[in-house]
Formats: structure tokens, C-alpha cells, sequence
């Protein structure tokens, strides 16, 4: 540990040996954010990424300069799919301690996979669709939606917390059992994991104890019970006696009631069940036919409503194509205020100018309300003026030793952050002429001759045009 004051190493004393300063509640401060962070790496380690970044936050809070412990920080919310929280504390730590850190590295290879860099644009475009869909009580096209983001990013927990949710609204348990399962194994402590589990288990526990199913009492012994189907058939024993003559007589008096019945009852009956059953058959064809019919029609809205959501989701994805450079360009804008911000008075302006160089200003809203685009002017009116003269200083100095490419490359730039520099336009306009390429060194005396008028540079750029545009007739 070293002293705050003056960088000496401190002992275990309760002051500085090498300046004398009071370090005694300091070092408490340290040995906290050492502890929370020492939290922070056991926790992450058994996963519990919930409780690690809890432990990591409290760290940074008593010791903002932590190195490891943002980047851990980092690890953790990438693990986790927050990819944009992990950037953000990967840039902090590079500004930080731009030189040996572990972050650079983890930048650049983000940075150096552009395949990568789309997925993760796809990854949070799609999560903020699928919420935007559950605003609108479009549950199928939100699940379909999360669907595809977890193809992507497997490791994006609020993206399986949510599929969970939207499982549970519609009664799916064990599918949203299935993602909380998933949940639990990337992170084991998110208690909102652990609460949907536990209200999912509930309603996947059966009623009664013996799953349900109640034996039937027995019946009385004088009952016959038998099985037909799905039906069960009581019938009471016969417990008739069985007398010689009761069954001469019972015979002789069925023998005469059959042939009375098959005279007189029988025949007429089985016509008129012959018929019956025609018209019965009749029916249920005629009911068959209008049931298929109505299947039809249904199939037939089915197919338009699902060919209007592929319509929408088609008109959804060109528009989220149109923007899908926006996070790159406010990545390099976020870079290029910390490298300002990080710079010792603006010592740094070439590292800033690139990144610049980097953001397209359509990307970040037409509305000048928004915050990008505010960050982006303030950016330019802090350091623009800066950067124009050191771009100017070079492009010039490169105009007089004949290194015209160079100086074209600076006074561009110098013209590009301060288009009021009528000098940087000039010499611009006279390093492309000297260059040879008389297209744009026309250009650029024009630009002269209309920006700056009734100024000496603009009657020798007009001398100059009548040179070249009469050499090129």
C-alpha cells in the first residue's frame, strides 16, 4: 500500500514515513475496498455473479482507482450479457491506467471481431424489441423475439428471466422451469431467479399427497361392478332362487312372449331402426363436413395473421437496420470525451480526433435534445478549436518541406474542426495543387473564393482557378 500524499510505501505505522501525513483512516479505507473485493472474486468464482457485483460495486465505492476490481467488474457483467455495462467499466479502467491493464485487452478484442460487435447491436436491439412487444401485450412476438436473442447470447440473464415470466403468463411451467434452470447455472445467487423458481415449483407440485388419485371405496358385496370403457357399470346380483318349476314356467312363458314380440314388435322395430340409423349417419356426415369447413376457414385466418406478422417483423427489421451503426458510433464518442476528460490540458488531441473521426453524427438522433448529440457539441466546442490549430501547425509546416500528402491529410482536419480557419482552406486548395490533382484543388479554391470573399486569399484563389479552368479547356 502507498501513500496517497506522496507515493511512499507505507509501513505499519498510522503515518506516512515519507511525508508525515496521517494515513491511519485511509488504510481502513483500503483494507475495506480490499475486503469487498476479495467478496467480489470468492463470489464470482461459485458463480454467484449477483452477489459479486454487489460485493465489487461496494469495493469501487471505497476505492474508485481499483484497477482489478473493475475489471473483474467487467468479466462479470459480460458473463452476465450485460455487454454495454462491461464496456463501460473496461473504458473507465483503461482511463484510469491506460498503460499494463488487463481491460485494454478486452476492448480490443471486442473491438477487433466486428462479426462479434454486430451480434452484441442484434443482441440489444432484440431485448429492447421483446420489451417494447410486452408493452404492447404481444406476448408470442416477444417470446419469438428473446428466442433469438438467447441464440446469440446464451449468458444474457434478464433476456431468460424475462422468457421465464412470459412462460408463467401463459401457464407453460415446466418450459419456464426449463429457463430458470438455465438461469440458476450462470448466475446461482440472483434472487429474482430464485423467486420465480420457487412460485414455478409451486404450481408443479401436485395437489394431494399421493399425486392426486383417490382409490374408489368398495362397493357392497350385493352389486356387480364392472368396467366398460371409461364408464364403470353397477348392477345389482340376481339372487333369484332357481325352483324346478319356477323355470318350466319361465320358460314356457318366454317361448310365447318371443314369438308374440317377433310378430307384432321385432319386425317394425328393426325398420324403424334401419331408418333411424340412416338419418342418423345423414347427420353426422353433414356434421363432419361443416366441422372440416370451419377448420378451414380457421387455418385460412391463421395463415393471413401469421403473413401480417412476418409483413411486421420484416418492416421491423429494415428499420432496425437503418440505425445498426449507432452503438459504434456512440462507443467512439464515449472514447474520445475519456480520453479528453483523462488528458492533461488536452495534451492528448490526436487520440481524440480519431475517435472522432469515427462517429457519424446521424447515427446519434436528428433531435438536438439528445444526449449523445449534446456530449458530441460539447465535445466539439471544448477541443475543436485546439485540434484545428495543432492540425493546422502540422499541415502547414508539411506544405513548406513539399509533403503535400500530409499536409493535406492535417489541413483537412484542421478545416474539418474549425471551418472559419480560411488559412487551413487555402493552403489546402494550394497543397492539392502543387500535388497535381488539379479536381480538387479547384474545389477547394471555389470553397475559398465563396466562404471568404473580398480577402487576399480569395483573389489569388481566383487567380488560380483561371489558371486551371483554362489549362482544362
Amino acid at each position: 500500500m502507498i501513500c496517497y500524499n506522496c507515493g511512499c510505501e507505507l509501513s505499519e505505522h498510522d503515518y506516512c514515513t515519507g511525508c508525515g501525513a496521517d494515513v491511519a483512516q485511509y488504510k481502513k479505507v483500503m483494507f475495506i475496498s480490499n475486503r469487498f473485493y476479495n467478496e467480489g472474486l470468492e463470489m464470482a468464482k461459485v458463480r454467484d455473479l449477483s452477489g459479486a457485483v454487489g460485493s465489487l460495486r461496494q469495493c469501487l465505492k471505497f476505492n474508485k482507482n481499483n484497477i482489478e476490481a473493475r475489471n473483474l467488474l467487467g468479466l462479470v457483467y459480460f458473463e452476465m450479457g450485460e455487454v454495454v455495462a462491461a464496456l463501460s467499466e473496461w473504458v473507465i479502467s483503461t482511463n484510469i491506467r491506460d498503460k499494463k491493464n488487463l481491460a485494454q485487452d478486452y476492448i480490443d478484442m471486442i473491438q477487433s471481431n466486428p462479426s462479434k460487435l454486430e451480434t452484441i447491436n442484434k443482441t440489444i436491439k432484440g431485448y429492447n424489441e421483446a420489451l417494447r412487444h410486452c408493452g404492447m401485450d404481444s406476448y408470442d412476438l416477444a417470446i419469438i423475439k428473446l428466442k433469438n436473442v438467447l441464440s446469440l447470447n446464451p449468458n444474457f440473464i434478464r433476456a431468460r428471466q424475462l422468457l421465464a415470466l412470459l412462460y408463467v403468463n401463459e401457464e407453460k411451467w415446466a418450459e419456464a422451469k426449463t429457463q430458470l434452470v438455465k438461469c440458476a447455472a450462470i448466475d446461482t445467487g440472483n434472487t429474482l431467479t430464485m423467486r420465480y423458481r420457487m412460485e414455478v415449483d409451486e404450481m408443479l407440485t401436485p395437489v394431494d399427497g399421493d399425486g392426486g388419485h383417490r382409490r374408489k371405496k368398495k362397493e357392497k358385496s350385493d352389486t356387480i361392478t364392472y368396467k366398460s370403457g371409461n364408464e364403470i357399470i353397477i348392477q345389482p346380483a340376481d339372487t333369484r332362487s332357481s325352483s324346478g318349476l319356477g323355470v318350466i314356467l319361465n320358460l314356457f312363458l318366454g317361448v310365447c312372449i318371443g314369438i308374440a314380440a317377433a310378430w307384432f314388435i321385432i319386425m317394425p322395430a328393426r325398420v324403424g331402426i334401419a331408418s333411424t340409423e340412416a338419418e342418423a349417419r345423414l347427420r353426422e356426415v353433414n356434421e363432419q363436413l361443416d366441422a372440416r369447413t370451419a377448420q378451414a376457414e380457421d387455418l385460412k385466418s391463421q395463415l393471413e395473421t401469421a403473413l401480417d406478422q412476418t409483413r411486421q417483423m420484416e418492416e421491423n427489421l429494415a428499420t432496425y437496420e437503418e440505425h445498426s451503426g449507432s452503438m459504434s458510433s456512440s462507443y467512439a464518442l464515449i472514447q474520445a470525451a475519456a480520453t479528453y476528460l483523462g488528458s492533461q490540458e488536452g495534451d492528448d488531441l490526436s487520440s481524440i480526433a480519431d475517435y472522432l473521426d469515427d462517429v457519424d453524427v446521424s447515427d446519434l438522433g436528428q433531435d438536438s435534445s439528445e444526449a449523445p448529440l449534446k456530449l458530441y457539441n460539447l465535445l466539439m466546442e471544448m477541443a475543436g478549436p485546439s485540434m484545428a490549430t495543432q492540425f493546422y501547425d502540422a499541415g502547414y509546416e508539411a506544405y513548406n518541406t513539399g509533403d503535400y500528402e500530409v499536409a493535406i491529410e492535417n489541413l483537412e482536419r484542421a478545416y474539418q474542426y474549425d471551418p472559419s480557419n480560411g488559412d487551413a482552406l487555402y493552403y489546402l486548395a494550394q497543397s492539392y495543387n502543387h500535388s497535381g490533382d488539379e479536381t480538387h484543388a479547384v474545389q477547394m479554391y471555389r470553397k475559398v473564393v465563396d466562404e471568404f470573399p473580398d480577402t487576399e486569399k480569395a483573389v489569388k484563389s481566383q487567380g488560380y482557378l483561371e489558371q486551371l479552368t483554362g489549362s482544362a479547356d
